[in-house]
């Protein structure tokens, strides 16, 4: 045999001491991050006593895989439609302490002399508070259900999207050396334009994939499918610029939506819990005890900059939001720590070689000192709300905790607002859906064209057929951007409601319009040399035809549909499996009727009945929608539909209906048997005599199983086993048949 590679070696001492590591940690009921982190230190070169990894660069590039399937399992717990409902208040919330720890990391970093880029990682690293830390403190002190802990989560979602975003605008700063506004601005719409389309698309083609080769997908071919998803937009995501862990984050997020999530988190979590685990534990091997020991002041100051800094802006930060004064400072006060984030920025610093080398063991050290106190920063909010209560008059509690409770979550937007939302939002994805066609088409369908027509005599056949394929490909596009929310219900209203509407709504067509034609107007410019009046013409000709036509129409509208389809895709199956609740409920209420599920106990009187035999819509006035048997969904049942014992129904009626119903399902049970003792089954033989009623019959007519509720099992015919007599057999005198039943039944039977 040879000898084992480096990496293999290495491999087996992390894994072994992080196994050890991670076990007393558990034991001690400590987060298992913090053990790895431990168990890395351990294994690092800091440490001479103990073995040491051979490999720090394959340890690095495993790390780096494991960022990127971390972010890859965040993005599938993450729902842009669940950030969408949140409102405004968790969106203040971040901004706000994401901005003050940002700027209070910044001026410490400057305090201690350290340089530009270490105090803007610095900033990135104090903002980034821990949702597996706080996650893990909430389910061990059993304040998971309470109402703040939601608005902590809500909070953290958000941190971690940002996160992301902020990852990228680092890479730009650090990309320049004298990074300005222009160059902000344009990181951030980049950004922005990437996400949207690779958002819109993936939700677009992902899930039709999905669906169309799911009777071929295990869950071996979907964890390979998955991953390979995760790593191929991580390549596409580092070829326009951004890392790969955003691009791993950017597939998660799409793939949450699709009715597979569920399946793709339990099969990717052993994946991620591995890789994860090598990330955290070259964490720990950074760590120098001789760094740690020259920076001990830095250590202790960042630790109480963070505890002061989340104690303070976090509270006031959610009482922007809209909280409390007691419930902000059991926010604020949870949310001082940082975790995996901080190391994932501070890797990302390293990796560009910006930050200095002392930064990374002092966040490390700074995030396992708060972690530990997490749990008592989170029981002392509820002391501090106290004695500020006591100190301060309560003429201000009364009005911090007035202006909080009056802060608008939700306000109803004005018709013009709505609808001007709406009409910059689908400009906005149907402009990036269009700019991004072109693009492809002029990068790679243009040069095969000019391959098929060689030479300037055929130049213009190459362009002619690129230019008309690329109108023809966006021309769904178009027309939804200028023909959408036009007969929409806040367009319609505002025409009717006042002339003085109808010129400024016009307006936003004519807007849409000449944003249209300057994609045609871009195409001809591109691949032609016609003058700019002859452009324009046929942009608005080509553009009336786009409108006009049916073909684009049915085309425009069957997209969006399927887009649709494809975002509520997991509502749907959520939807079926009774997960959730049918979207017409909302409508039902205003009927004053709603839908209510209901168990069918294991004891019902109704198992193996139809709904014809029950009868319950003239019994009871509900109405049986649909049935929940497995995974299996039975919509619209008939008469015909039996009922089987573990069913969920789910039925509509009014309050009073389903009271009735309910007490039905609930009392029409089989009672408790009162003699269950003599329901003891019992074996005897019988001879048949010349004088018994059974002689002369055959075993289906003797009504021994119809009659006697028993059941021969045997004839014995002297040999060594019992004979299985068939329903034809005739009994003849001198029988011996062995018979099952109660003891009741067998002395009825044998009298």
């Amino acid at each position: 045999m040879g000898e084992l590679p480096a990496l293999i070696k290495d491999l087996a001492l992390i894994l072994m001491v992080a196994g050890i590591v991670t076990l007393i940690f558990k034991r001690l009921k400590q987060p298992l991050v913090l053990g790895y982190v431990v168990a890395g230190f351990l294994v690092s070169p800091h440490m001479p006593y103990l073995a040491s990894v051979v490999d720090h660069q394959d340890i690095h590039t495993w790390a780096d895989i494991g960022v990127m399937f971390l972010l890859f399992s965040l993005g599938l717990d993450f729902s842009f439609k669940k950030i969408l409902k949140m409102g405004a208040s968790p969106i203040i919330s971040t901004v706000t302490i994401i901005f003050c720890m940002m700027m209070l990391g910044i001026i410490v970093g400057q305090l201690f002399g350290w340089s530009k880029m270490d105090c803007i990682f610095l900033g990135g690293m104090l903002a980034m508070s821990s949702t597996t830390i706080i996650y893990k403190a909430f389910d061990d002190m059993g304040l998971r259900q309470q109402q703040f802990a939601g608005l902590v989560m809500s909070v953290l979602i958000l941190e971690d999207i940002l996160a992301i975003v902020m990852m990228v605008m680092l890479s730009a700063i650090a990309s320049g050396n004298n990074p300005d506004g222009g160059q902000m601005i344009g990181s951030v719409v980049k950004i922005g334009f990437f996400l949207i389309l690779w958002f819109v698309v993936g939700i677009f083609a992902i899930p039709l994939f999905l669906r169309k080769m799911r009777k071929l997908m295990n869950n071996e071919v979907l964890l390979i499918v998955s991953l390979g998803l995760c790593c191929a937009m991580s390549v596409l995501s580092t070829r326009v610029g951004f890392s790969s862990a955003f691009g791993a984050f950017v597939m998660g997020s799409i793939l949450a939506e699709t009715i597979e999530a569920e399946k793709i988190i339990k099969l990717v979590e052993p994946v991620k819990n591995l890789f994860g685990a090598i990330f955290f534990v070259s964490v720990g091997m950074l760590v120098d005890p001789k760094i740690l020991v020259d920076y001990a002041f830095p250590i202790l100051v960042l630790v109480l900059t963070i505890l002061l800094g989340q104690g303070l802006f976090g509270t006031i930060a959610f009482m922007l939001g809209g909280e409390t004064l007691k419930s902000a400072m059991k926010c604020g006060f949870s949310m001082a720590q940082i975790g995996e984030f901080s190391f994932i920025i501070a890797s990302l610093g390293l990796s560009l070689h910006v930050i200095g080398d002392f930064l990374y063991p002092v966040v490390v050290a700074v995030s396992v000192i708060t972690t530990f106190l997490t749990p008592y920063m989170i029981k002392l909010a509820t002391p501090c709300y106290n004695y500020v209560e006591n100190r301060i008059p309560q003429k201000w509690v009364r009005s911090l905790n007035h202006l909080a409770m009056s802060h608008p979550n939700t306000t109803e937007k004005s018709k013009w607002k709505k609808l001007l939302i709406q009409i910059g939002r689908n400009t906005l994805i149907y402009g990036i859906l269009s700019s991004a066609s072109v693009a492809l088409m002029f990068t790679f369908v243009l040069p095969i064209m000019q391959r098929v027509f060689p030479g300037e005599k055929y130049q213009w056949y190459a362009n002619a057929i690129t230019g008309v394929l690329t109108i023809l490909l966006i021309a769904p596009f178009l027309r939804a951007m200028v023909m959408k929310k036009n007969h929409s219900e806040e367009f319609k209203a505002l025409w009717k409601e006042s002339n003085v509407n109808r010129i400024p709504l016009l307006f936003t067509i004519l807007v849409r319009m000449v944003i249209a034609m300057a994609f045609i107007f871009y195409i001809c410019n591109h691949l032609t040399r016609f003058s700019n009046a002859l452009m324009i013409t046929i942009g608005f000709i080509a553009l009336l035809l786009i409108i006009v036509s049916r073909w684009t129409k049915h085309r425009s509208i069957r997209l969006e549909r399927l887009f649709i389809l494809n975002l509520r895709s997991r509502d749907i199956e959520a939807q079926v499996h009774g997960h959730k609740r049918p979207l017409y409920e909302g409508k039902l209420l205003d009927r004053n009727i709603h839908i209510a599920d209901f168990e069918v106990p294991a004891n019902s009187l109704w198992m193996g009945k139809s709904l014809k035999e029950l009868n319950l819509g003239n019994r009871y006035g509900v109405h049986v929608s649909s049935i929940l048997r497995a995974n299996r969904r039975l919509n619209i049942p008939d008469g015909s539909s039996l009922i089987f014992p573990g069913d969920k129904l789910q039925v509509i009626g009014s309050d009073e209906q389903l009271t009735n119903f309910r007490h039905a399902v609930e009392s029409e049970v089989f009672g408790e048997d009162m003699e269950l003792e003599k329901r003891e089954m019992k074996l005897r033989s019988m001879i048949l005599s010349a004088s018994s009623p059974f002689v002369g019959k055959t075993l289906q007519e003797s009504g021994i199983r119809d009659h006697y509720n028993c059941m021969v099992v045997g004839i014995e015919e002297g040999k060594e086993n019992l004979s299985q007599p068939k329903p034809s057999y005739r009994f003849e005198k001198g029988d011996i048949i062995w018979v099952v039943g109660e003891e009741e039944s067998l002395q009825q039977l044998i009298q």
